[in-house]
């Protein structure tokens, strides 16, 4: 079995894939040493650790070094946040693409906001960009296609249409190429089992802080995934420790 296919038999509904993101090689040694079946990175923690904001500002060759200096000390599959694709254009998420998949990663995560502009891009274009991601990663990469509905929309603001706008476009993406969905904002396992009834992919959530996993995993989520926030503790940790030994008199 290669990587790309373990990789993927990995998400199963019911029983998911627990991703506790890291941010460069050191942190992906602490999380595989705990278990970890795969490895994934969170890009704001990723471009912190780099000296860089979030939102695509880590130039592209030092996303590629991070991505090899990961893989070159874990020995499981390694997955990239890869944004919005570090291009608008079809050709050029094409070409990058097909570069982060020379790196040996197995997988992305590939978002529908746009980086840099307001929203999110319409279904139509977004799903072009999925297929051009699909072209410049192969066949067998494992594009997790992000909608970003949720994380837009004030949560008071949430309702039936925003979960019919997700299941939409979660179609389109998959007809387009994706291999799974991650809905990044959602937190309400009805809602959450709702979207994986109808559309039958491997859904991909962030629990909230503290939550448990198995609502999700009843719910059918095939991933669960942590982002930012083990980034955040990490350094909020860092600091706390620091403080009393630097400010000792």
């Amino acid at each position: 079995m290669s990587a790309y296919e373990a990789f993927h038999a990995l998400h199963v509904p019911g029983d998911p894939l627990i991703i506790y993101n890291c941010w460069d090689p050191g942190s992906a040694v602490a999380i595989a040493k705990a278990g970890a079946k795969a490895i994934a990175t969170g890009s704001y923690g990723a471009a912190g650790s780099l000296g860089f904001g979030d939102g695509e500002e880590v130039p592209l060759d030092l996303v590629f070094d991070n991505a090899k200096r990961i893989m070159n000390v874990v020995d499981v599959p390694v997955s990239i946040d890869f944004e919005s694709g570090y291009a608008q254009d079809t050709a050029g998420i094409t070409a990058n693409l097909a570069g982060l998949a020379a790196t040996g990663a197995v997988g992305c995560n590939f978002e529908d906001s746009v980086i840099g502009g307001e929203g999110i891009y319409p279904i139509a274009t977004q799903a072009e960009r999925v297929a051009a991601a699909r072209k410049g990663a192969g066949d067998a990469f494992f594009i997790n296609a992000r909608i970003d509905l949720y994380l837009r929309t004030p949560a008071a603001q949430c309702d039936d249409s925003t979960r019919d706008e997700t299941i939409d476009r979660a179609k389109a993406y998959m007809e387009a190429g994706a291999s799974g969905i991650f809905v990044p904002g959602l937190r309400d396992a009805e809602t959450i089992a709702e979207i994986v009834n109808r559309t039958g992919a491997l859904i991909n959530v962030i629990p909230g802080p503290g939550a448990p996993t198995q609502p999700l995993a009843d719910a059918g989520v095939a991933r669960v995934s942590y982002g930012g926030s083990p980034w955040f503790a990490a350094m909020a940790w860092l600091e706390e420790q620091a403080r009393p030994a630097i400010n000792w008199k």
